[in-house]
């Protein structure tokens, strides 16, 4: 597996990142650690998890399994935003709760850092100096290296930005967006924000769910059971879905693959995108995951599947396409008529 710099940073991390939502929910704790096994044996070296994961489940699991490991050789990364219990101020990106959150997201990792500590989404309710602020100070005492950011609009995260340039505080260096065929709004501003600004960007949900993995299929009458996709079924069965479907699974039998990768594969193909956070039930569903790396699509491959998941773009989006630019002025403008 390649390592790809997050962003601007100087840090690396693995193409593929492993995401542990399932930890405790759809998998046990043995299961979980197997997993663990295996996405380091594969070359894999970033770990994504959050306080929410279980309410605690997600990083305790993880943590028992990084003791005895060499800490330095993972990244691990987790958010804070959610509430954790009763309590008036258990959570939100207010300085009192990341405070605590951040010293019981170290307890429960077993560790005296966090690689990546995430804001899991913007809080309209508290100043954002004070957020940043209070990051900041994290990174200034060594519990956090680096500093990111999930579910935020462009207008939202440029801000962010801007006051923590503004104040000489840690930026956000990466993002983690939903992102995937069946999702593809983030590259309205999202992405071009990032490589502006040098955030990495790492795709949460690249299988939307179960859509994209080969387990839906054009003429089903109701979707498969135990999938997490399920929920979505009365809004996601359209025909614009069953087009994008039926477009992976053709290049997945061209290319040899399964249509999970060929999914993952395309993102990793897009400009911007540092690492797609994959999530699994069972080993065998990691591995087939896995196996999005070495190889590529060719470039008539991805743009097939670029062409499928097409939608029509909403305004302002639909008139700034069509004007994308104009050539560069050779001298000065004299005509002002």
């Amino acid at each position: 597996m390649k390592q790809r710099f997050l962003g601007r940073t100087g840090l690396r991390v693995s193409e593929v990142c492993f995401g542990t939502m399932m930890f405790g929910i759809g998998a046990d704790e043995a299961t979980s650690h197997h997993m663990l096994d295996a996405f380091t044996e594969a070359g894999g070296t970033f770990i994504d998890t959050a306080d929410m994961y279980g309410r605690g489940v997600s990083e305790e699991i993880l943590g028992r399994w990084l003791k005895g490991r060499r800490r330095d050789e993972l990244v691990i990364a987790t958010k804070v935003f959610s509430t954790m219990s009763d309590a008036p101020n258990a959570g939100g990106l207010s300085r009192k709760h990341i405070m605590s959150a951040v010293d019981a997201s170290l307890r429960r990792l077993g560790t005296d850092h966090i690689d990546l500590y995430q804001t899991h989404v913007w809080d309209a309710t508290t100043p954002v100096e004070e957020t940043l602020s209070t990051l900041d100070t994290l990174v200034k005492a060594g519990k956090v290296r680096y500093l990111g950011a999930s579910n935020h609009s462009a207008a939202q995260l440029q801000k962010a930005l801007d006051v923590a340039r503004a104040h000489g505080w840690e930026p956000y260096s990466c993002l983690q967006p939903f992102y995937n065929l069946l999702a593809r709004e983030t590259e309205w501003e999202l992405l071009p924000l990032s490589a502006a600004e040098g955030v990495g960007v790492i795709p949460y949900s690249p299988l939307s769910g179960g859509w994209l993995s080969g387990k839906f299929r054009r003429g089903m009458a109701a979707p498969p059971e135990g999938t997490r996709g399920a929920g979505s079924w009365e809004e996601r069965a359209t025909e614009e879905t069953w087009q994008v479907v039926d477009a992976v699974l053709e290049v997945a039998e061209e290319a040899g693959r399964t249509p999970a990768q060929v999914a993952l594969r395309w993102l990793l193909q897009q400009p911007g995108v540092t690492a797609p956070i994959v999530g699994a039930r069972s080993v065998e569903q990691l591995t087939d995951n896995l196996g999005c790396v070495g190889w590529e699509l060719t470039p008539e491959q991805h743009e097939r599947l670029t062409a499928a998941s097409a939608r029509p773009l909403p305004y302002p989006y639909d008139v700034l396409a069509y004007y994308p630019g104009r050539e560069p002025r050779t001298g000065p403008r004299t005509d002002f008529s």
